[in-house]
């Protein structure tokens, strides 16, 4: 069955223009031409037996003041979680050394805030050095960044920025009404100009469309350069959540299996050279389900009993998958750096980089307001 093919970007050899046409060309595959295709490109650019073991670390939960209909750290949310202060260093190095000690190469930090004050970067910074020089991959969430609190983070030898789009640009402002998609995009622009990796995904399952997912797939495929790491979370309903409530106890609250697996083969089709991350949601999907995310191009997990405010596999449990799969973790590997105009601290990005239209940027008036979003909801 043919398929539209991307068009090579004219901007720079190696990336490619994916419409949306070309993305539900996509989706609309035979489930199995799909995994297969998605499968030769995972093995073109990515060891297919090896996957990386992530933990992300609530370093400050509850209390946002966005409205993220998904989210129990909201204001807006009657979830019951708990708010608490910004951990101490030593708690957060404490963390990081223990999840090392279980096999984890990439450690990830989130904090609940709509943007971080400057009167907790220091505290943020010390984090950041402290975690990369156990040798562990870093990265955070904390929110809207500033152009000078991007250049701290880059200073300090952070590697990724987490700041998810969730969903279509269409559909965004059905999700969040209190920061919109472009507002978005200015955070990620602050990231990359720094110098860092951009850690970019969303959630499905949260009632939208195929149509929606394609949109969500193709803002991220269509960014400068698309991430370097991209997160897909199943939703979790969480009570107490707008979104939480709404699909409680009905076929949306839980997006098919089948469904999801193609989400995460056209993600790896239309961003070959990113890392693929299974995240929230991968504690209630069984073995086969999983499998055939790995199969379709995921190639990194998140291990531990939470993630942020949700469960979470366990290690024992995963441990368990990998080796009845064949897998085996990732091993840890030193980012190169390079000098820019912010300093030494910068990640070399990759030659040829797009920017977005104003137009895609902008989306339609009154449309799309959100928040940061951390790895997990």
């Amino acid at each position: 069955m043919a398929v539209m093919q991307a068009s090579p970007s004219p901007e720079g050899e190696g990336l490619q223009e994916w419409t949306r046409a070309d993305i539900a060309a996509l989706f609309d595959l035979p489930f199995t031409e799909l995994i297969f295709r998605a499968a030769t490109v995972h093995r073109e650019h990515h060891d297919p037996v090896a996957v990386q073991r992530s933990t992300l670390l609530s370093i400050k939960t509850g209390g946002c003041p966005e409205d993220c209909g998904y989210c129990a750290q909201s204001v807006h949310a009657d979830s019951g979680v708990k708010v608490t202060k910004l951990m101490d260093v030593q708690a957060v190095l404490q963390a990081a050394a223990q999840a090392k000690d279980h096999g984890s190469t990439r450690f990830c930090m989130g904090a609940a805030w709509r943007n971080p004050k400057d009167r907790d970067m220091p505290a943020v910074v010390a984090m950041v050095q402290g975690v990369r020089a156990m040798g562990l991959e870093t990265c955070m969430t904390l929110g809207m960044l500033e152009p000078h609190q991007a250049r701290q983070l880059a200073d300090a030898g952070l590697d990724y920025y987490n700041h998810n789009i969730d969903t279509s640009p269409e559909r965004y402002g059905d999700v969040i009404t209190t920061r919109t998609f472009a507002d978005r995009l200015e955070t990620l622009d602050n990231v990359r100009a720094a110098g860092m990796k951009t850690c970019c995904g969303g959630i499905v399952g949260m009632g939208e469309t195929r149509e929606d997912r394609v949109g969500f797939l193709h803002a991220l495929a269509s960014m400068p350069e698309p991430p370097e790491s991209v997160p897909i979370n199943a939703l979790v309903p969480v009570k107490g959540t707008v979104l939480g409530d709404m699909l409680a106890d009905t076929p949306l609250a839980k997006i098919d299996d089948i469904e999801f697996v193609r989400t995460v083969a056209v993600a790896r089709i239309t961003m070959p050279r990113s890392m693929v991350r299974l995240s929230a949601g991968r504690e209630s999907m069984g073995e086969a389900t999983q499998a055939l995310c790995f199969l379709a191009g995921a190639n990194s997990i998140f291990t531990g009993d939470k993630l942020l405010t949700a469960a979470n596999a366990g290690d024992d449990r995963d441990g368990a998958l990998f080796a009845k799969l064949g897998l085996r973790g990732m091993a840890a590997e030193a980012p190169t750096r390079h000098p820019g105009p912010f300093g030494e601290a910068q990640d070399r990005l990759e030659p040829g980089s797009r920017r977005l239209s104003t137009a895609a940027r902008s989306a339609t008036p009154g449309q799309a307001r959100g928040d940061e979003v951390c790895e997990a909801p």
